[in-house]
């Protein structure tokens, strides 16, 4: 399957970009040569267009759609559509500046800030509510059971966000595991062909990973609520310099879930077929993922006490980051969060 990659040692690529700046039986998908070159080879074609990045997730997969029913057009957004097989890539490339809007996850996005990027949230795609998964081997059957046993995960990725997640409940640490550190594709191949105990992945990996005899899932983002949100994130400078396009991207994203909800079949045959994916396999990954409606992204960007809050979440998740060693400096999550183009959306809807 070649529906990848939600990333690549995002952490210390993010860390060299923030320099620049300032002086996942072998999957397919892994060997894919990925397409960050062709949107940096472009970078200075189709002037005025707003360059949008996105990557393998059953929630970034609708802008496919937007595309190819010409929903971006239909909402006077100049758009030139990127495609990255690599989720690293998309992130390094929106962070150097090279393309102005990108699908990414809340930690990753706070990890940039972190880093110097000057990026903004304007709309919540989704919330990771099962497809992120630690699938273990055969007699371990709690998390305190991972103790010694060797734990595969793509480091500083979401996954390995996840599974540290797991073991902070259980009173464990990364300390407390043999930690080996491969990409998605390989970690679930590693686990597959027994060289580890348990693995970190997200679908469609976690597809392969249950493979192995007796392998079962022993937690994952379900259990979690709201600590994996996925975000259009775009550059400062296209919020100051281009609202109205910014604008444009959160339209064309209500209008295509209308479009999906009209015509579900034909919506669901274009996102798989993205995905590289069958019909009944996507299907069995869009369940993992919970698309935000306009409410939800309305509820979501307001303060809050809990997960369902994105300001109270990014303040949990920024303390986590810094307590394992993900997050060098604290960023300034200030201005991370605009919701004024949602609410611009909302009080259309209302007159119409």
């Amino acid at each position: 399957m070649a529906m990848k990659l939600r990333s690549l040692l995002t952490y210390v690529s993010i860390f060299l970009i923030g320099l620049i700046l300032t002086a996942s039986c072998t999957n397919p998908a892994v060997y894919i040569k990925t397409t960050s070159e062709e949107a940096i080879a472009t970078a200075s074609t189709g002037a005025g267009e707003t360059r949008l990045g996105f990557s393998a997730w059953p929630g970034w997969f609708p802008w496919q759609v937007a595309k190819e029913q010409r929903i971006f057009e239909a909402n006077n957004a100049s758009v030139s559509l990127k495609w990255f097989d690599g989720y690293l890539e998309s992130i390094s490339t929106l962070t150097a500046q090279q393309i102005e809007a990108n699908s990414q996850t809340l930690n990753d996005t706070i990890s940039s800030v972190s880093g110097g990027a000057d990026q903004v949230v304007v709309l919540v795609n989704d919330n990771s509510t099962g497809n992120d998964k630690i699938i273990v081997r055969e007699g371990i059957n709690s998390i305190a059971d991972l103790k010694g046993k060797k734990v595969a995960a793509e480091e500083g990725a979401v996954d390995h966000f996840l599974l540290l997640l797991g073991l902070k409940k259980a009173g464990l640490s990364q300390n407390d595991l043999q930690f080996v550190p491969l990409e998605t594709g390989k970690a679930a191949s590693a686990f597959v062909g027994g060289q580890v105990d348990a693995v970190a992945v997200f679908a469609p990996f976690t597809t392969q990973a249950l493979k192995r005899p007796g392998s079962k899932e022993l937690f994952s983002s379900a259990d979690f609520p709201g600590a994996i949100p996925d975000h259009l994130v775009v550059t400062r400078k296209l919020v100051d310099e281009n609202p109205q396009q910014v604008q444009a991207l959160v339209d064309t994203w209500f209008a295509t879930l209308d479009y999906m909800k009209k015509n579900p079949d034909q919506a669901t045959e274009i996102m798989a077929k993205r995905a590289n994916v069958s019909v009944a396999e996507y299907n069995d990954y869009a369940r993992g993922t919970t698309i935000f409606t306009l409410e939800d992204n309305l509820k979501a960007f307001q303060p809050g006490n809990d997960m369902s809050s994105l300001m109270y979440a990014a303040s949990q998740m920024t303390t986590f980051l810094e307590e394992v060693g993900l997050a060098k400096e604290k960023p300034d999550l200030s201005k991370l969060f605009d919701d004024r183009f949602i609410k611009a959306y909302a009080e259309r809807e209302k007159k119409t």
